[in-house]
């Protein structure tokens, strides 16, 4: 995995991400005290699942050979009683038959980005001055 690196942007909450040789920038909302420049954290995240989903479901496609022609996910997070909900959302176009169809949900579930936030999760900090 390339080096992920975040520092200040400009304006009240942009911040500059770079990813290997990428750069791009994440925001809050105008409503939440950003400048609305970029896609916020949560967004980020979902946008990491969604990516990933669609990278699983497309290699597992064809592996098998399977018609699928195109899958749109859209993802959204609710906060629910301290809980973090991911709503998951997979439109399979294709050719594909109902069995292929449920195979595509249980393939959707083992995802590397589905599998890091419903498992356990570590975050190690240090600080250095």
């Amino acid at each position: 995995m390339r080096k992920v690196e975040v520092q200040f942007g400009s304006g009240p909450l942009q911040q500059r991400l770079s990813v290997g040789d990428l750069h791009f920038l994440s925001d809050s909302e105008v409503s939440r005290g950003g400048d609305g420049t970029g896609p916020s954290p949560h967004e980020l995240l979902a946008a990491a699942l969604g990516a990933c989903t669609g990278m699983t479901l497309k290699m597992y496609a064809e592996r098998k050979q399977w018609s699928l022609q195109n899958a749109i996910i859209s993802v959204d997070i609710v906060r629910e009683n301290n809980i973090e909900r991911f709503i998951r959302t997979i439109q399979l176009i294709g050719d594909l038959n109902q069995e292929q169809k449920e195979r595509f949900k249980d393939i959707a579930n083992k995802c590397p980005i589905h599998k890091a936030l419903s498992g356990e999760i570590e975050i190690q900090t240090e600080c250095i001055a």
